[in-house]
């Protein structure tokens, strides 16, 4: 094992220990530089099949990084020591499509036929974003990151459809074109942008007011650059109303042992 994995591991265990030990409820931005993050959605075995291919079907919302077996709380290919009930700052329980509790921890609604998928999440990219000089807003700010449903349909498999949710960062026009070159390179974790600008041509109508996460400012001289966004499937959720579901909240990701480079396609 190179140097390099030694401390993404490191990292990544103990952030999780942190999360574990609610010493952070907070978003997740920037922690562990370095590591892939990752969005979740937990389902019931019975429904597992059908987001499968409905992630399948979505690769640029929903690129899939892992899957569990039914029942077990672990990932190993994301983190020997990670427990998926312990190790998010902050968790979404959906019932019949509704929003009923925001835990810390998964606990007391833990069920052995429950299937967690780990999708990419645009935090990890964010990392090569930084290391160019490119501003990211929402850190500037403090805040998390703009989110916002899109009137784009993602690709319905089963009894999954939706809209496409897509993340927001403004950036001057010669930094959103080196972003799009860098984030091409990820399409494990959302890859290029899906829209450039003119917010209103994919349904977004108001900027200052984003559906999840935080609105941050948008600059005379900066265009709005949309990336598909892992908060898509609790869109879907809204509409196709599972008996039981799981995710994270919006910001408070997995955080894992992989390092973002092992994911770069180029």
């Amino acid at each position: 094992m190179s140097a390099k994995d030694r401390q993404s591991i490191e990292a990544g265990e103990s952030e999780r220990r942190r999360i574990r030990n609610g010493e952070l409820k907070g978003p997740t931005a920037g922690l562990a530089p370095g590591n892939v993050q990752a969005n979740l959605v937990i389902l019931p075995q019975a429904l597992a099949h059908d987001f499968l291919r409905f992630a399948q079907a979505n690769p640029k919302p929903c690129p899939v990084l892992a899957v569990s077996e039914p029942g077990d709380p672990r990932l190993p290919s994301l983190g020997d020591d990670l427990d998926i009930r312990t190790d998010l700052p902050r968790y979404r329980v959906w019932r019949k499509g509704e929003l009923v509790d925001e835990p810390c921890d998964l606990k007391s609604v833990w069920r052995e036929d429950l299937v967690s998928f780990a999708l990419g999440c645009s935090f990890s990219f964010e990392t090569a974003l930084l290391e160019e000089g490119i501003e990211l807003r929402h850190m500037t700010c403090g805040s998390n990151v703009p989110m916002y449903r899109t009137s784009i349909p993602c690709t319905p498999a089963g009894p999954f459809h939706g809209p496409l949710v897509v993340s927001m960062r403004p950036l001057r026009p010669e930094d959103a074109i080196r972003a799009i070159q860098i984030t091409s390179r990820f399409p494990a974790v959302h890859g290029a942008p899906v829209h450039l600008g003119l917010p209103e041509m994919i349904g977004v109508r108001n900027l200052d007011k984003p559906d999840y996460g935080d609105a941050v400012p948008v600059r005379s001289d900066e265009l709005p650059i949309f990336w598909a966004c892992g908060v898509t499937p609790q869109a879907v959720i809204a509409t196709v109303k599972p008996e039981f579901c799981v995710t994270h909240a919006p910001g408070s990701m997995l955080v894992t042992d992989l390092r973002n480079s092992k994911l770069a396609a180029l």
